[in-house]
């Protein structure tokens, strides 16, 4: 079962949001920066991909343009980490997800 959770970046003043599968790894990560700008929208089979079909320039032709998804499983819900994790529904990853791809790719085709 998939999980979604969202925690803050108060450094880079930036909100994560993760849709994470059964072992806690990250299949979609969105970035928005505190003032609403997004800074990625990431898949992890998209990045898998593209290194399938295009090997390691593609790899960073699509982080460039979609961002980095995080690398390493998250904690467990209950685990006091900093920052916070905070549970969010699968309804409103997927609006911030279409959101953030449809800005991302709007200002990649200008």
């Amino acid at each position: 079962m998939l999980s979604y959770v969202r925690w803050y970046w108060p450094e880079e003043n930036r909100w994560n949001y993760d849709e994470l599968d059964t072992g806690r790894w990250c299949l979609r990560h969105v970035e928005l920066h505190g003032n609403g700008a997004v800074m990625a929208a990431a898949s992890l089979a998209e990045a898998l991909a593209a290194r399938d079909s295009g090997g390691a320039d593609a790899v960073v032709r699509y982080e460039r343009r979609y961002g980095v998804i995080p690398e390493a499983p998250f904690p467990s819900p209950d685990a006091d980490v900093e920052p916070a994790l905070e549970m969010l529904s699968a309804t409103e990853f997927e609006q911030l997800w279409r959101q953030a791809r449809r800005q991302l790719d709007q200002d990649d085709s200008r």
